[in-house]
């Protein structure tokens, strides 16, 4: 008899194993055969700092979370209905998160008292009632791939390693995923390897029949596609999308792609994606540190490419100089900062929001940088078509802080109309008599843009001030302040959007305002709120420096703005101290963002206080 299936709206999975166990590849895969039905999605990978942690420990956990639905969803999932624990120390670093009710698929041939003790069980949680509040499906995930296996030439711990595939193999048919992509998948990247295709191949379809024929699981389910607007979608991550962005403002500038970068977690993907371009004229360079890295950028904006470095918070303040030094020669540069857990090495697989004010402020003197902040993985790839044209159009240097949540999670990206993307022609200074290389534009204060080598636009270089129109060294106190004060309000002019407020009523008196990835909760929150009746309104900063013009008047507008950080309070001081208006922080700081239910305690208490 064929089993039941139940329709769902919703379900958030998370798959977790040891580093080794192949628990970030299930969960791409899954996502992509997820993505390929049509549900909406967001993701949530989690990976471990340490490169080679003991096996079975908890310090070796890594995990991945899917939330997709029939709906337009903005979060990965507050906690998962299904939490795959292929060991004890997966299970114990994730069942705190699992409210009760949750189904767990263990692996049980991992549940060994050697394994048990690794990880502080004194029993084993499988038969002593600790999850008797839990749906448990105790699955030998092991010895029925090495089983499946047994006709392969491999041993049993390189058929172990398809385990993951079987774990695959079973969520899929749970849950009506087509397997053709997955099989074609694993063709292409084992396709050298014919006994690891093979092992891979049929561990996965063991997974599946074993759904369908076992009776521990009696039913499956089912999740229709979302209603999205009409269109052509791919899944994709915030890194993936902010190389895309940045190969489109190359096109729609015409400029050549250069990229400096030193690898660094988490934003080493960048530099991984754009190297896979050359055919659209992108350059990527490898470099050996962080000052060689952002050195090589502002050389080749100077030569006069679209100039890139990539990096995270501790290299960030190693180009700190560099940046300095495109704040004075004023020419265009992008620095792309994917934030993570800090201070110093800190927690480098994690995310955090806390290098605002070092992005801001982290030069001496008086050095403005314009500053951006992506909402969305998704938005990352307008974000750096945006950052391409403040930083061509005033020749500036332009801070996009990412970080960690959004490059590392994906979701739906509908695919632009290529002819909808901004113009963003560049024009350089044409040789004349008496060129003035600090002659500033009326509109934008910009400087020409002189291609070095060019007859008749030779000019001085290098970080000591020059003089204004001639670009002379200039030690004058009146010529200092008046370059420093042109410098500042190039930047204070920078054209940016209005705030745009979702208040439907327009009479809330709470205002919900964020930045960076807390829009995805903080959306989520607002939706729930509404829906039990709560009056209040939201914003989100896109444009961090210069603030839109009109942000004044809307904070004036509510009696009590919440701003929720993933740091202690950021925005918060940046608000304060220019606009005068009472901020109420919501702020944490433990290397995840934030859940739904977390803003909404957080805005009821301001609500009812």
């Amino acid at each position: 008899m064929a089993k039941p299936v139940v329709s769902l709206d919703q379900v958030t999975i998370r798959f977790a194993g040891d580093s080794g166990d192949g628990m970030q590849l299930t969960g791409d895969r899954f996502t992509m055969d997820t993505a390929s039905l049509g549900n909406d999605l967001s993701t949530l990978p989690n990976y471990p700092a340490e490169i080679r942690a003991p096996q079975g420990t908890l310090p070796g956990v890594s995990s991945f979370q899917l939330h997709f639905a029939d709906h337009m969803i903005k979060t990965p999932g507050d906690a998962p209905d299904i939490l795959v624990a292929m060991n004890p120390a997966a299970l114990k670093a994730n069942i705190k998160d699992l409210p009760r009710g949750a189904t767990i698929i263990v692996d049980l041939d991992e549940f060994s008292t050697r394994n048990l003790s690794k990880v502080g069980y004194a029993t084993n949680p499988l038969e002593d009632g600790t999850l008797d509040s839990y749906k448990v499906h105790a699955v030998g995930l092991t010895s029925l791939t090495v089983a499946a296996l047994s006709e392969l030439s491999l041993t049993r711990k390189e058929a172990e390693r398809s385990k993951n595939m079987f774990a695959l193999g079973l969520l899929s048919w749970m849950y009506h995923r087509p397997t053709e992509a997955t099989e074609n998948f694993l063709k292409a990247k084992f396709g050298k390897k014919p006994e690891i295709l093979a092992a891979n191949l049929l561990a996965y379809k063991t997974g599946w029949n074993y759904g369908e024929t076992t009776e521990d699981f009696a039913v499956s389910y089912e999740i229709a596609p979302a209603k999205m607007p009409a269109g052509t979608y791919r899944n994709i991550s915030g890194n993936v999308a902010l190389a895309y962005g940045l190969i489109a403002a190359s096109q729609q500038s015409g400029l050549k792609l250069f990229l400096g970068s030193y690898p660094i977690t988490p934003a080493s993907d960048i530099l991984h994606e754009l190297s896979k371009h050359k055919k659209f004229g992108v350059i990527t360079f490898q470099a050996e540190d962080e000052i060689a890295a952002i050195g090589a950028a502002l050389g080749a904006s100077y030569g006069g490419a679209l100039g890139i470095t990539t990096t995270s918070g501790p290299g960030l303040a190693l180009k700190s100089e560099t940046i300095g030094l495109g704040v004075m020669l004023e020419l265009p540069l992008i620095i792309i900062d994917v934030q993570r857990g800090g201070p110093s090495t800190g927690l480098p697989t994690k995310t955090e929001q806390a290098d605002l004010l070092q992005a801001m402020f982290g030069r001496n003197g008086e050095s403005p940088v314009v500053v951006l902040a992506p909402s969305t993985p998704s938005d990352c790839f307008a974000i750096a078509l945006e950052a391409a044209r403040i930083a061509t159009t005033y020749r500036v240097p332009v801070m996009l802080l990412s970080d960690g949540y959004i490059a590392n999670g994906s979701e739906p990206w509908k695919i632009p109309d290529v002819s909808t993307l901004p113009d963003l022609s560049v024009e350089f200074a044409k040789p004349q008599e008496d060129f003035m290389p600090y002659l500033r534009d009326t509109k934008t204060l910009a400087r020409p843009w002189a291609i070095p080598g060019t007859k008749g636009l030779e000019h001085r270089i290098g970080g000591v001030e020059k003089a204004d129109k001639t670009g002379e060294i200039s030690y004058d106190p009146m010529n200092h302040d008046l370059m420093v004060r042109a410098r500042a309000a190039k930047v204070a002019g920078v054209e940016v959007p209005d705030l745009v407020v979702d208040d439907p009523q327009g009479d809330a008196e709470v205002l919900l305002l964020g930045w960076g990835s807390t829009y995805g909760p903080i959306a989520a929150a607002i939706e729930s709120l509404r829906t039990n009746g709560e009056n209040i309104a939201q914003a989100h900063l896109r444009y961090i420096n210069p603030f839109p013009k009109n942000l004044g008047k809307v904070l004036e507008k509510y009696s009590k703005v919440i701003v929720p950080e993933m740091n202690l309070g950021q925005l918060s001081m940046l608000l304060r101290s220019q606009y005068l208006k009472d901020i109420i922080g919501y702020n944490m700081v433990r290397g995840l963002p934030f859940t739904t239910a977390e803003i909404m305690e957080a805005a009821m208490e301001v609500l009812h206080d």
